[in-house]
């Protein structure tokens, strides 16, 4: 790799990690071809980037980005989203669908270096879809209830009229 492909691969890392919330770093030894792909499509599906890189190039990425300094050795593979939530969740299916072979090790979250249990926690949090759909239930509860309750009280008078 020449030293313009890796400044133009530091360079691209650099703008992606600045505009995401959540950075999963995970070790991938063992995935065949087909698994990555099956990992890079359910990303892909969930608005989430999937990269190798060498670690090098990432650690100069990450501190050109201003997300603090991070210690990756071994094999990894990189994990970005503009939320918080999507690549954590990504990468937790897939460790669970490939115990063996894919594990999450850290991550970056709104800025701050998380461990495992933190990336976990946010792989838990509904998305932000159904949060909405959580408020929009909310919201919608005393009008059906108010409904409900006319209802009932139109099945009553008809009762007594007829």
């Amino acid at each position: 790799m020449t030293k313009q492909q890796k400044i133009e691969i530091i360079d691209s890392l650099t703008s992606e990690f600045k505009d995401s919330l959540a950075i999963v770093v995970c070790d991938y030894k063992g995935l065949t071809h087909k698994e990555l792909e099956s990992l890079r499509t359910e990303a892909k599906a969930n608005n989430t980037k999937v990269q190798v890189a060498k670690n090098t190039l990432v650690t100069v990425a990450v501190k050109n980005a201003e997300l603090g300094d991070i210690e990756l050795n071994g094999t990894n593979i990189f994990l970005w989203s503009e939320d918080q939530i999507s690549a954590c969740k990504v990468a937790d299916k897939f460790a669970t669908a490939n115990k063996e072979k894919f594990e999450i090790k850290s991550g970056i979250i709104e800025g701050n270096i998380a461990d495992i249990a933190t990336v976990n926690a946010f792989a838990k949090l509904p998305s932000r879809e159904e949060l909405l759909g959580m408020l929009a239930a909310t919201w919608m509860a005393p009008v059906a209830n108010f409904t409900i309750g006319l209802d009932a009280l139109r099945k009553k008078k008809e009762e007594d009229v007829a």
